[in-house]
């Protein structure tokens, strides 16, 4: 599983408007305790900002207990429980304090036999399961690649989780945008950011209501 560069720290301290269609065709890796890496090639994500024009943001109204790893440093994981029920993983951007994140929706999973099958075994799918289904949304993305609470906070720049350029003479996404799916707020937003030519973008491109899991 050969990558490009580690992403650094400078890469997410710009705009998280710039920061956030950058991310599409970058891999994502998370190393286990057993020493597979689990991840692959981003193809969809939402950008979420933290200047007051974003009622949508989980730090429109400010720091708490929850939200306050996206008011620390860039190149840091933002990560929450939605609904009770999914792990969703979000990268911190821009300056301390501004707020800003971009969750993470969906990626190609890495097609080499043990990683997917890690993956397949964290979403309990069995082996016959279309591929389609181990990352394809921001719950299923987190349950996949083996992500909890006690992950928030931690630094992409380091470890065993890490955001990568892809391997030498990659094909250059196709990046899209469109209104941000599953809110009841800010619905019209164009933040979501996509690779047009890839099956394994979310299927729900409209921008309808839908829960963010």
């Amino acid at each position: 599983m050969k990558t490009g560069a580690r992403l650094s720290r400078e890469f997410f301290e710009r705009p998280c408007l710039e920061v956030a269609p950058e991310l599409i065709g970058k891999w994502f890796l998370h190393r286990l305790p057993s020493g597979v890496r689990v991840g692959g090639r981003l193809v969809e994500v939402e950008a979420y900002l933290g200047d007051g024009s974003d009622p949508a943001a989980h730090s429109h109204r400010g720091p708490t207990p929850r939200n306050q790893t996206l008011f620390g440093p860039a190149g840091r994981l933002y990560v929450y429980r939605s609904y009770g029920i999914h792990i969703c993983v979000n990268v911190v951007c821009e300056a301390p304090g501004s707020g800003t994140a971009v969750l993470l929706r969906a990626l190609e999973p890495v097609t080499e036999p043990r990683p997917n099958a890690a993956m397949r075994r964290l979403r309990g799918l069995p082996g016959a399961a279309s591929p389609l289904e181990i990352a394809r949304g921001p719950g299923r993305l987190g349950q996949a690649m083996s992500f909890q609470l006690a992950h928030d906070g931690d630094s992409l720049q380091r470890g065993a989780i890490g955001l990568y350029e892809g391997p030498n003479g990659s094909e250059a996404p196709t990046v899209a945008a469109g209104p941000r799916v599953g809110l009841t707020k800010a619905t019209a937003l164009p933040y979501r950011y996509y690779d047009a030519t890839s099956r394994f973008v979310s299927t729900f491109r409209s921008g309808k209501a839908r829960k963010r899991s």
